[in-house]
């Protein structure tokens, strides 16, 4: 329990500090690499890009650029961090894999059995199953309680033991949602912005300028392409992960109903 809980402190801790040392990356990368002299005519950044170069245009994006880039490596970074997580809930054996096997011990009569696969196999599955069989062993010695109660009591351990694994392999999803919808947002009011300063100095030049508009509205456009790119990522990784989740949920269902059908039928 201990191991657990500095582990939760860590991945607090860890949550905590992403966002800020995005953002200052995101700065760093957007002032020092895509502004960088040597990626616009005449060697200044107040100049147009050179010719191809897409990190001076993007830089011409505006300043809506480091939160986009702060979202998008948001997106990645929670994305490894949920992609290990869930890895290491699946254990040492697939989900389904391990509910067949504990049926077999299960329909064995080998509680001990079952238990010392759960160590083995590990994970949030084994997590669960382990502590369900924990609550069979102390049924089956228990001497008051009727058959139906111990029945409840063991169903009551199932729920339990599944809340307590859930919101760990949930957590961060939430935020890859968020940026899902708030990604495509920025990146929209960055063109919206890039078009209304493209549009303004055109109207104080005088005689409009066919290639001027082009390219104020091209830089804008980065903005779009950006945030949808990134909106793009966090949907795709969302939606791995809960498919993810959602197939250890029907594992964690499968394994506790077994170890309570076996009990159900053997007392």
């Amino acid at each position: 329990m201990e191991a657990q809980s500095g582990f939760a402190k860590f991945q607090n801790l860890f949550v905590t500090l992403v966002i800020p040392i995005a953002f200052v990356i995101s700065l760093f990368v957007y002032f020092f690499v895509m502004g960088a002299p040597s990626n616009f005519q005449g060697n200044s950044s107040v100049n147009n890009p050179m010719q191809g170069n897409y990190l001076g245009m993007i830089y011409k994006g505006g300043y809506i650029v480091p939160i986009l880039m702060t979202l998008l490596i948001i997106v990645l970074t929670f994305s490894l961090e949920r992609y290990y997580t869930i890895k290491k809930a699946y254990g040492n054996l697939p989900p389904v894999k391990f509910v067949a096997k504990l049926k077999v011990y299960l329909a064995a009569d080998d509680i001990k059995g079952a238990k010392a696969e759960c160590d083995r196999v590990q994970g949030s599955v084994a997590s669960v199953a382990k502590s369900t069989l924990d609550k069979y062993e102390q049924m089956e010695n228990d001497k008051i309680m009727t058959k139906e109660q111990k029945i409840l009591d063991i169903q009551k351990n199932i729920e339990e033991a599944t809340s307590l694994e859930l919101p760990s392999l949930e957590e961060n999803l939430p935020a890859l949602a968020t940026i899902t919808s708030l990604a495509t947002l920025m990146g929209l009011l960055g063109t919206v912005l890039g078009m209304i300063r493209s549009f303004a100095a055109m109207a104080n030049a005088g005689a409009p300028d066919s290639v001027a508009l082009a390219t104020g509205i091209s830089e804008a456009l980065v903005n779009t392409a950006f945030g949808i790119g990134s909106a793009a990522l966090a949907m795709v990784a969302y939606g791995y992960f809960t498919t993810r989740i959602d197939k250890l949920t029907y594992a964690i269902d499968e394994a506790g109903y077994s170890i309570a059908q076996t009990f159900a039928a053997k007392h």
